[in-house]
C-alpha cells in the first residue's frame, strides 16, 4: 500500500477538486498522459509543416536520398531523430492512456 503525506494528499485534492485521493491520482495521471501525447504530437506537426509532408513520407524520401541537397545534412538528420522520437513517444503515451481509461 502506497502512503503519502497528508500535505501531499491535501494538495492533490485541492488541485484536482477530486472527491478522494484515488480519484485525484486518476485525474493527474490521465491529464499527464494526455499532455505528454499532445506535446509530442505538436513536435511532429511542427516538423510536418516544416517539411511539407508526414513522417512516413519524410522517412521514405530520406532513405532514398530524395530530399534534395538536404538529404545528407546534419540538420536533416537531427530533424529525423527528433521526429522519430516524437512519433514513437506520442504512440507510447496514447497507448498508455488507452490502457489507463
Amino acid at each position: 500500500m502506497l502512503a503519502i503525506s497528508p500535505k501531499v494528499g491535501e494538495f492533490l485534492l485541492k488541485a484536482t477538486k477530486a472527491r478522494d485521493i484515488e480519484d485525484a491520482f486518476r485525474r493527474v495521471l490521465s491529464e499527464y498522459l494526455s499532455m505528454k501525447a499532445a506535446h509530442f504530437a505538436n513536435i511532429s506537426e511542427a516538423l510536418a509543416q516544416k517539411w511539407g509532408m508526414d513522417f512516413p513520407e519524410f522517412k521514405r524520401r530520406l532513405e532514398k536520398g530524395k530530399l534534395g541537397s538536404n538529404s545528407y545534412s546534419y540538420d536533416t538528420e537531427q530533424d529525423f531523430w527528433e521526429w522519430e522520437e516524437a512519433e514513437t513517444l506520442k504512440r507510447h503515451y496514447e497507448s498508455l492512456s488507452e490502457q489507463w481509461t
